[in-house]
């Protein structure tokens, strides 16, 4: 029963986006339509484990999600015009299954649709994630403000005033001439969701799971959309080599374990591999931008045996292409840690003294600088180091694990 209910739970997971962009496309009112399709999708979790899955689910879900939206703006006196509207361009065969080997509803261009319109310009990036996550990835109002460490009541405020944001927009892909921009915040948005699984900003795990495998399932719908996108491609290529190491990040008591002293043959090759062929892909589709550069880098790092095998000088020439073609302060960090790999630990200091005007005592500096100070063989400097960076993450893992290098230092 327990398998049962995971699998009508992954599937309803799945058609959950599709089914709010058919009705959103259909009849508007996103934050309604909502609200339907959440009523939908816990009478089939109800249903479904003992009564078994219908032949057409994703049918099935429209069909109770449209009735359950239909008695409600019956409810609402005001809105009985447009229900009649919306009911007059509902479809025919819209409950219906299509015929064997046809594709009536075009659900995964409603899942881009969707992806594009949770990520609109007039969203600022909290509410981007956070209606993404809602909307799109399916998770509850409650496990997104978990993960960001609000109350609930925070949560579904933000996810309230981000709807009402986009009341009235046009459920539509964006223009030819804007899509390019927008779908750089579409898979922004998606990398910051995956990031946020990988290694969670605070909290007591370091690893989100369940996030960081929504935001491969979601860049994997936009990728079948977009299959000669690069960057799409290279996203993709990214999220897949980086998550391939999530088994070996942390010990039997949830400590973390960084990447040179990780059991590499708990990595997961599968993964590694189709990362690995998406790279060569991402880099044939055209010149490669920030994605398809540090899925490269990834690929380096798992394709080797050993901490002592990993080809730094190439990783550090990947680096300076990134650093060139997409400037941001934590590539730059990256870098600097590639420098010292290659040009030794002093050489790696020298590059962080230019980083601290951008990085203003981010945490992460200083974990870096504590790294090289102690391979430098200044211990005093390390310890400080490695103390203040662990003041300065809100992740308990994290701070443990630099708590803890500290203490490892010789008096």
């Amino acid at each position: 029963m327990l398998k049962r209910t995971t699998e009508v739970e992954d599937l309803l997971r799945r058609h959950a986006p599709q089914v709010l962009g058919a009705l959103v496309r259909r009849y508007g009112h996103f934050g309604a339509a909502e609200d339907a399709v959440q009523e939908a999708l816990l009478a089939a979790a109800r249903q479904w484990p003992d009564q078994g899955v219908p032949d057409n689910p994703r049918g099935w879900l429209i069909k109770v999600a449209s009735r359950r939206l239909v008695d409600q703006l019956r409810a609402d006196d005001a809105r009985r015009r447009r229900e009649e509207e919306a009911a007059l361009l509902t479809p025919r065969d819209a409950f219906t299954a299509p015929p064997p080997g046809e594709g009536r509803a075009p659900s995964d261009d409603d899942t881009l649709t969707l992806l594009f319109l949770c990520c609109h310009p007039l969203l600022g990036p909290p509410a981007q994630v956070a209606l993404t996550l809602r909307a799109v990835g399916g998770l509850t109002t409650a496990e997104i403000a978990r993960a960001h460490l609000v109350p609930e009541a925070t949560m579904a405020q933000r996810i309230s005033r981000a709807k009402a944001k986009i009341k009235g927009v046009s459920f539509l892909p964006p223009r030819p001439e804007n899509r390019d921009g927008r779908l750089a915040v579409v898979l922004q948005v998606l990398y910051l969701i995956f990031n946020e699984g990988y290694t969670a900003t605070s909290g007591e795990a370091l690893h989100r799971a369940d996030l960081a495998r929504e935001a491969i399932r979601l860049t994997r719908a936009v990728r079948r959309l977009l299959p000669a996108d690069g960057a799409v491609t290279g996203l993709l290529a990214l999220m897949l080599l980086t998550e391939a190491r999530s088994a070996a990040r942390t010990g039997p008591h949830g400590e973390l374990i960084p990447l040179d002293e990780q059991d590499r043959t708990r990595w997961d090759r599968a993964a590694i591999a189709e990362g690995t062929a998406l790279v060569e892909e991402a880099l044939s589709q055209g010149p490669a931008g920030a994605y398809q550069l540090q899925a490269a880098i990834a690929a380096l790092h798992d394709e080797a045996a050993d901490g002592g095998s990993t080809d730094w000088p190439q990783i550090l020439a990947l680096y300076d292409l990134l650093v060139r073609r997409a400037p941001e302060p934590m590539a730059e960090l990256g870098r600097a840690v590639a420098f010292a790999m290659v040009h030794g630990p002093l050489a790696g200091l020298g590059e962080l003294t230019a980083l601290e005007d951008r990085l203003k005592g981010h945490y992460r500096l200083h974990a870096v600088r504590a790294h090289l100070l102690e391979k430098a063989g200044d211990i005093e400097g390390a310890r400080a180091a490695y103390r203040l960076a662990a003041r300065g993450t809100l992740s308990r893992p994290e701070a443990h694990y630099l708590q803890t290098r500290a203490a490892r230092l010789p008096s």
